[in-house]
């Protein structure tokens, strides 16, 4: 699932316009980097969310075919927030374990072996495992920590303050996480994060690859600039 329902405030009055996911960042709509990538993962059955302007990501991205994956459509007549996304689009995405990625960051990572490491985890109880980065200049206090379990290949999440790296937006979920939602109520997803680390039910590791949070109109130009910047060859292994 990409979580593509967010209004953008931070990021207007180009949002005024656009949803924030149909920004272009070298030469194509953030949210085409992740489908591109998706798509080289072996995903081929993608859930998209919306509701500022949803019209348009639907418009522009259709049924999927131009990547070879089928998208499908949840839409929020307002934005639910992640979790509420999450738990509305469930029918869609099944109950089986599901990768979800925010639509408003660019990244580098191999999802492949992200979900291959998540379901690890998942296979040993947790409810969830996320992807953690270097705390960014406008986050310096991070969100979680990572605690070596032996018994396991895995980290467990922690809250404890030392050495906290902050959520990438990026974690593989089971589908009892979001058990109590009811579908079309707005719910946070960090309540049912810390809820799931303090039942020693969430796991994550440190992604040290290119990740940046595309979050105002200064960060999509700086990623814009450093994707123009690549040859062709480069950036199409970046979709990668």
């Amino acid at each position: 699932m990409i979580l593509a329902a967010g209004r953008g405030e931070r990021m207007r009055p180009l949002t005024d316009h656009a949803p924030k996911p149909l920004l272009p960042v070298g030469g194509k709509p953030l949210i085409v980097w992740h489908i591109e990538r998706l798509a080289a993962a072996g995903f081929n059955e993608i859930v998209i969310n919306h509701a500022h302007l949803g019209y348009m990501i639907e418009e522009t991205l259709g049924d999927g075919h131009v990547w070879n994956v089928n998208i499908h459509y949840s839409a929020e007549p307002e934005a639910l927030e992640t979790a509420g996304g999450i738990a509305k689009a469930l029918p869609l995405l099944g109950y089986a374990p599901f990768l979800v990625v925010n639509g408003d960051i660019w990244c580098n990572i191999d999802f492949e072996r992200f979900v291959a490491r998540g379901i690890v985890g998942i296979t040993q109880g947790a409810h969830a495992h996320l992807a953690l980065v270097d705390n960014p200049p406008h986050h310096p206090a991070g969100d979680f920590n990572l605690l070596k379990n032996e018994r396991s290949s895995v980290c467990q999440l922690t809250t404890l303050p030392a050495t906290r790296l902050t959520f990438s937006g990026i974690g593989v979920y089971r589908s009892e996480l979001f058990t109590g939602i009811t579908a079309g109520e707005k719910a946070q997803l960090a309540p049912f994060l810390q809820i799931a680390i303090a039942n020693n039910r969430a796991t994550g590791e440190h992604f040290t690859g290119r990740w940046i949070d595309v979050g105002t109109p200064e960060r999509l130009a700086e990623v814009d600039a450093q994707l123009k910047a690549l040859s062709p060859a480069a950036q199409a292994l970046n979709s990668r």
